[in-house]
């Protein structure tokens, strides 16, 4: 198969699909692998790194799609990327496609087999393809929290764990999952009080073992959730509906009822967002103020330490794009119904039910489309 690597084109994002180890296996494995140039240069790797272990390097976009069988991004495709996909040929990446229908229509359009990793599931039950930028971001939140919360970004001028004397920065956390555990991490770990609502009684008592109680977990309820949020100096958005739009859990009222200066970090904003007054960003103008609230609401956080991202996310897709290539993605989606939860479009159907009701658009289960 010939996989094709172009350069990320949103907004400030550094990663790359596929580092020179993983080209190198799928390369060792009878493959070839082209690379637009400079693709991996934001993540630390050259051109010669990937000349090295046997990939050939395109000077276009337009090469590598109009010649790879299936293209490995990090990013949703831009609009111009869609339209040099072409029928059958395989998109392998981050769609995040409930709350984005013009994304969706060009998917659509193409007729291409789009498989999405933020959908792709394991035998536990868990997200292994978005567990590792989860992490990440989850990490970051509690970081660039931290900043926010600085006068000079707008914030309220609190440390985030105090100083002898001063009480530490309120940090609430609205879900419990794999960002906001790694987010509890960070914030605890820099000092905060840290509460993390979730609406799992399991996974509340396994955060609350394995926190050994340092920090609180809280039922989620309406009133709990308003609460902590009214109390917080840094609310982190971390709650996830597998493929569907975030729900809105923080309302425009209660963001006006929040003190001045306090912070919201929405990781959720990548499905739309978890706060009725979150609205895309960048990482060129990552925050803006409602109500004297700061919100941080950019799209792509991984993408600002984007090696280590690479790294990690290569990690986490690799064994699923060797199968694609050494199966033919048919077979491969057939034979491994995880990967199988992965696919969300399939020559021009929407294929992951969450995704097509929130999209207003009809569904085909990805089997039977696939059979047909």
């Amino acid at each position: 198969m010939l996989i094709g690597v172009p350069k990320e084109i949103k907004n400030h994002e550094y990663r790359v699909g596929l580092i020179p180890a993983s080209a190198r296996e799928l390369i060792q494995l009878g493959h070839k692998v082209v690379v637009q140039t400079m693709a991996g240069a934001g993540a630390g790797f050259n051109d010669e790194d990937y000349q090295k272990v046997g990939a050939t390097i395109a000077a276009t976009a337009e090469e590598v799609f109009a010649s790879a069988e299936m293209i490995i991004k990090v990013k949703e495709p831009q609009a111009s990327e869609c339209k040099m996909l072409r029928e059958g040929q395989v998109l392998f990446t981050y769609l995040h496609l409930a709350p984005d229908p013009e994304q969706a229509k060009g998917l659509m359009d193409s007729s291409c087999i789009a498989i999405a990793y933020e959908t792709v599931t394991d035998s536990k039950g868990g997200l292994p393809l978005l567990a590792p930028m989860s992490e990440v971001a989850g990490r970051m939140s509690a970081q660039v929290g931290a900043w926010m919360l600085e006068k000079g970004q707008g914030g309220s001028g609190v440390l985030l764990g105090g100083v002898a004397g001063v009480a530490p920065a309120k940090v609430a956390i609205l879900g419990g999952g794999v960002v906001g555990a790694n987010a509890a991490r960070f914030a605890a770990g820099m000092g905060a009080d840290v509460t993390i609502i979730d609406k799992s009684l399991k996974r509340l008592y396994e955060l609350d073992w394995q926190f050994n109680g340092s920090i609180k977990t809280i039922f989620a309820t309406q009133e709990s959730i308003e609460k902590c949020v009214l109390d917080a100096d840094l609310v982190v958005g971390a709650v996830l509906v597998v493929g569907a739009a975030a729900p809105k859990l923080v309302t425009r009222d209660m963001v006006s009822r929040m003190r001045p200066g306090s912070v919201l970090v929405d990781v959720a904003i990548d499905q739309g967002g978890c706060f009725e007054t979150s609205r895309p960003t960048t990482h060129a103008n990552p925050s803006y103020s409602v109500d004297g609230v700061m919100h941080y609401c950019v799209t792509n956080m991984p993408g600002a330490v984007a090696r280590t991202s690479a790294i990690s996310l290569n990690n986490a897709t690799l064994p699923f794009t060797v199968a694609l290539a050494q199966k033919g993605y048919r077979q491969a989606l057939l034979d491994d119904v995880h990967l199988r939860n992965g696919l969300n479009v399939y020559r021009g159907v929407i294929t992951h039910q969450a995704a097509a009701r929130d999209l207003g658009f009809s569904y085909k289960e990805a089997e039977l489309a696939i059979a047909a």
